[in-house]
């Protein structure tokens, strides 16, 4: 048992690593919001800048450029219409930058108890080996103990940096969502910008009014 244990602790430990790894490249600035990107909305002003919008996100591939192409090819459709296909857009998204936040949190959960289920069965195979053979060497009790207790903290030590990068990358997702909403905010309210109504023109005056 105690051996079984030990391989899922270290099989869950390298599963945690290569995610954390995984997740710390994904969710580079650069690679969610471009500063080449950032830079083109803030220069697209018109509807006449619109294909520099284009090229530049076309040559910079991530979720904000994906976004914008979005929303730059239904300018023809009513705001309201392009601003529910952005959302349903944004929410995929996001969620692919979630991807594999989920891992770390269930390891954040099972690494402790796998530690303690190790620690466990340890007990157990000592103590019913003391019981066969009797308490001779309070040392080796002690020292087979240790070597017990060794699986709970193994799955401490799973568990915390997993945690730590869970909330982290958990709170960048948050802060990438908000300045990608942003971001496409201004570039709807610059696109649709409402134009003011023409003035009105005064009632022909009839003959004979004065």
């Amino acid at each position: 048992m105690e051996p079984f244990v030990y391989a899922l602790l270290i099989l869950t430990s390298i599963v945690g690593l290569t995610f954390i790894v995984e997740r710390g490249l994904a969710l580079r600035w650069r690679r969610v919001v471009p500063p080449a990107v950032e830079a083109a909305v803030q220069s697209c002003q018109t509807p006449a800048d619109v294909p520099m919008l284009r090229r530049v996100c076309q040559q910079h591939h991530s979720p904000m450029s994906r976004l914008l192409l979005l929303a730059a090819g239904h300018l023809d459709w009513p705001k309201a219409d392009t601003i529910d296909a952005l959302q349903t857009r944004a929410r995929h998204e996001v969620t692919r930058l979630e991807r594999g936040l989920v891992v770390l949190e269930i390891i954040v959960g099972i690494a402790p108890l796998l530690g303690l289920v190790g620690t466990i069965a340890g007990m157990m195979t000592l103590f019913g080996n003391i019981g066969q053979t009797g308490l001779t060497e309070v040392s080796r009790l002690a020292k087979g103990i240790a070597f017990i207790l060794n699986a709970t903290l193994m799955g401490l030590l799973i568990a915390i940096p997993s945690l730590i990068f869970w909330s982290y990358y958990s709170k960048k997702v948050e802060t990438f969502a908000v300045e990608m909403e942003t971001l496409c905010d201004e570039f709807i309210r610059r696109q649709y910008r409402e134009t003011p109504p023409p003035p009105a023109t005064p009632a022909p005056r009839r003959p004979g009014m004065k």
